[in-house]
């Protein structure tokens, strides 16, 4: 039986994919379903389905860096790309012969996208210099309406902090609230990790794990464990960071 993961951010259109996705193909199994490209990564790189259906445009990982990491996370998925870019960047996908669905999802494209997807299983996945010309043609995720995040303010006690985001050391998310570590401590902000992901410059701030984003300038070293962990030191805190290891293929290409 064919499986799937399902990769879209807006709550709406998500529900609608993964309805269509049920009408057209209900042997298709949907092993998941996310709002992010961080947790569709992750679900990727463990159940090893046989398609990836990813938003191009989703806050902190595209679904073009979520393709990438895929050559070595799961190799054998095919994508199939979720857009509503323009027409130059569709045209890009038609001259790399990719799979890709334009919002909004007609039944009859969604059909013919699934018939060349099952025809093609166990072929493998995605060509890995395609997907790297791909991401240099459309870009890291949707462009952006406003300047990046340059400052926020986070509680620490009683205190409220003004804190500049060149400052943060990384993100870490606890429950309802999201950790703020600088170099001299931790406090709290009332944002999600996923809601920061959109408002963060990607050129400064990266997605490590699924619950972790960290500021590039505070990193020192990078190793690799046994299970293929990277393991991050920082300059200017004590602790490590794990980078988990379906995001390791990101971190060395940046």
């Amino acid at each position: 039986m064919p499986s799937c993961v399902i990769a879209e951010d807006e709550d709406l259109l998500r529900a609608e994919l993964s309805k269509q996705l049920a009408e057209a193909a209900p042997d298709v199994e949907q092993l998941a379903v996310c709002e992010d490209g961080a947790a569709a990564l992750e679900a990727i790189a463990q159940h090893q389905p046989d398609f990836a259906f990813l938003d191009i445009r989703m806050p902190g990982l595209s679904g073009l860096e979520v393709a990438a990491a895929l050559v070595e996370a799961s190799p054998r998925t095919q994508v199939v790309f979720v857009t509503a870019y323009e027409q130059h960047a569709l045209d890009a996908f038609e001259r790399g012969a990719v799979d890709y669905l334009l919002k909004p999802v007609t039944r009859e494209r969604l059909d013919a996208t699934l018939r060349r997807l099952k025809s093609r299983m166990g072929q493998g996945g995605p060509d890995p210099q395609l997907l790297a010309d791909l991401v240099r043609q459309l870009g890291h995720g949707a462009p952006r309406k406003a300047p990046p995040l340059a400052w926020i303010t986070a509680s620490r006690g009683t205190e409220t902090r003004l804190i500049m985001v060149e400052d943060v050391v990384y993100f870490q998310s606890d429950t309802k609230y999201t950790v703020v570590m600088t170099a001299d401590g931790e406090a709290l902000l009332r944002t999600t990790l996923r809601e920061l992901l959109g408002a963060l410059d990607p050129a400064l701030f990266r997605q490590i794990h699924r619950s972790t984003i960290v500021n590039m300038r505070a990193i020192a070293s990078v190793s690799r464990d046994e299970a293929g962990r990277g393991l991050l030191r920082l300059k200017n805190r004590p602790e490590t960071l794990t980078v988990s290891q379906p995001f390791m293929t990101l971190f060395r290409n940046m």
